[in-house]
């Protein structure tokens, strides 16, 4: 395949701007750092690590991701941030208790170095955190302009040609999408009248969208899954992504309910709990912010297992989703799955999942990587929705009227396969029949 796509080079630094300076933010910034030191590896990471077969498996052709797409590096990557506590990056990290004091006292002076400028609060939707570095703005198109205003003044003060931005910022709490969100017209008027509709998250993204930035959403806040702005996100030019991020008990029922449905096996009910001490645990001990998690927590099952197609198999299970805030448990977060299913004649078998995990060291490599691939999107001249990134979210976006794909391993693939058109590669199907010659063969 000779159609290599055009792609205008990662030249100078990349600012990776991020509202919500919390412990998966200080936790990806240490970890970059470290990794450059040599002190550290980016395990996690598809950029960094990850690789792709080219051609068929007997040309011997596997090239890392890195190499086969021009992303930035590592060295040119630098951070600024947003947040309503007004810690620098390394208070932050200590207070969080990811990483160890050894991590710690090796990046120190470049965490210092990072510190957040005011955030956009509104209490009403994050009403957990006691904020002392918020914005003096009073109304939605000041605050738009104060964070257009961030924005710049970043790309100066870091020396940064290009920027992408990716919202880590606490949970807000759980409303119906209002007619606001409809519409850019909508959104616009909504705007003017300093709606109490319109939440922080929504304002970063018309911020970012307006300045060129491209736009992901590591949370379930309502952003770029919106009618509003996705129509602004295509008429801007601008890539967006999201929303919330699928790193730990959502990415394991991305691995397990594609294997039951390959194999034709039932399901009676699927009971999903965690136990979380962080600050997102704190915040979502709040029953309307755990709502937002909820419905993004909740929605894979019924698109991975198609109950419409196989109602006998799918139809009646019974799902529960539940996390609870525990202080000792810190950035440890435990979760436990009990999942009844059904095999031949309908006997009943059980699978139990214990998942010791901690939360930000999951999350972290996942926001590198979504930065660097919407970097990469960007100066493709692509726009809108990159549905070719869901491998990131648990509720992923997709064009209006096509389903969403949320199979882990059809998701790689498409991340995969994007990349290698990208790159005027093949890609690659698998089917595996041109091996074979006359003994499996497709015409008589």
């Amino acid at each position: 395949m000779e159609n290599k796509k055009k792609v205008a080079k990662p030249e100078g630094k990349l600012a990776v701007l991020i509202p919500g300076l919390g412990a998966v933010s200080t936790t990806l910034m240490a970890g970059v750092e470290l990794a450059r030191q040599g002190k550290g590896a980016p395990i996690g990471s598809l950029t960094q690590m990850g690789t792709a077969r080219l051609g068929k498996r007997t040309d011997g052709r596997t090239v890392k991701l890195k190499e086969l797409v021009p992303l930035a590096t590592l060295e040119d990557v630098v951070f600024g941030a947003w947040d309503i506590i007004s810690e620098d990056a390394y208070q932050v990290a200590v207070r969080s208790g990811v990483l160890t004091d050894k991590h710690l006292e090796q990046v120190k002076p470049f965490l210092q170095g990072i510190k957040p400028k005011p955030g956009v609060h509104d209490p009403e939707f994050v009403r957990r955190i006691a904020a002392n570095h918020i914005k003096a703005t009073k109304t939605h198109r000041e605050s738009i302009e104060a964070i257009r205003q961030d924005i710049r003044d970043f790309k100066k003060e870091l020396n940064a040609k290009r920027a992408v931005m990716v919202v880590c910022s606490s949970v807000e709490t759980f409303r119906p999408l209002p007619e606001a969100f409809q519409t850019l017209a909508n959104f616009e008027k909504a705007l003017d009248a300093n709606s109490p509709d319109i939440n922080p998250t929504a304002l970063y993204t018309y911020a970012a969208i307006k300045e060129g930035v491209p736009f992901a959403n590591g949370t379930p806040n309502a952003s770029v899954d919106t009618p509003a702005l996705q129509e602004m996100a295509k008429l801007e030019g601008v890539p967006v992504a999201g929303r919330d991020l699928k790193s730990g008990q959502t990415m394991m029922k991305t691995v397990i309910a594609p294997a039951l449905k390959a194999r034709m096996l039932g399901l009676e009910g699927w009971f999903s709990t965690n136990i979380l001490g962080n600050r997102d645990g704190e915040v979502l001990d709040d029953p309307q912010a755990f709502k937002a998690k909820e419905v993004t927590k909740s929605s894979v099952l019924d698109t991975i297992l198609q109950p419409d197609l196989y109602p006998e198999l799918y139809n009646k299970y019974s799902h529960k989703v539940s996390i609870h805030y525990y202080p000792p448990r810190g950035d440890a977060k435990e979760g436990w799955d009990n999942i009844d299913i059904t095999g031949w004649l309908g006997y009943p078998m059980q699978i139990k999942v214990n998942f010791l995990c901690r939360d930000s060291i999951l999350a972290a490599p996942l926001v590198l990587d979504i930065a660097l691939f919407l970097d990469l999107a960007k100066r493709m001249e692509w726009r809108g929705i990159q549905e070719w990134m869901s491998f990131y979210f648990k509720s992923p976006m997709a064009h209006p009227g096509l389903p969403v794909e949320h199979d882990l391993f059809i998701q790689l693939t498409k991340l995969k396969n994007t990349l290698r058109v990208v790159a005027g590669e093949e890609p690659i199907t698998h089917l595996g029949l041109d091996y074979y010659g006359d003994d499996l063969p497709l015409a008589r």
